[in-house]
């Protein structure tokens, strides 16, 4: 991954960010494993990033399967819409129904 934050490496980032819900759950082999934890001692933006998805994921168990109230997601929606430089479900890729979670829609 990389070492060197002069010149970052931020696709590393990107490659290693597509492979931490695996490295959670203890899915990833060795070699991937050595790697991302070699990147994290390096990089502090991956680092934290790692830490808050573990921290989301605790979070997320912990809940369980809990419905969201009714108008939830709408209201999300409008919210993240009126943020500022935000961006919203619609402007990422792929079907709306195909990105969220079957409780946000």
């Amino acid at each position: 991954m990389t070492t060197n934050h002069t010149h970052h490496d931020h696709e590393a980032c990107l490659a290693l960010f597509a492979k931490l819900s695996e490295y959670i759950d203890g899915e990833t082999d060795e070699v991937t494993c050595e790697a991302i934890q070699a990147h994290m001692k390096a990089c502090p933006c991956c680092t934290t990033c790692l830490e808050t998805l573990k921290r989301t994921v605790g979070f997320c168990e912990e809940v369980g399967d809990e419905p969201v109230p009714q108008g939830f997601s709408k209201k999300l929606r409008e919210a993240l819409s009126n943020m500022p430089h935000g961006k919203t479900s619609s402007d990422l890729p792929g079907e709306p129904e195909k990105r969220m979670p079957p409780a946000a829609r």
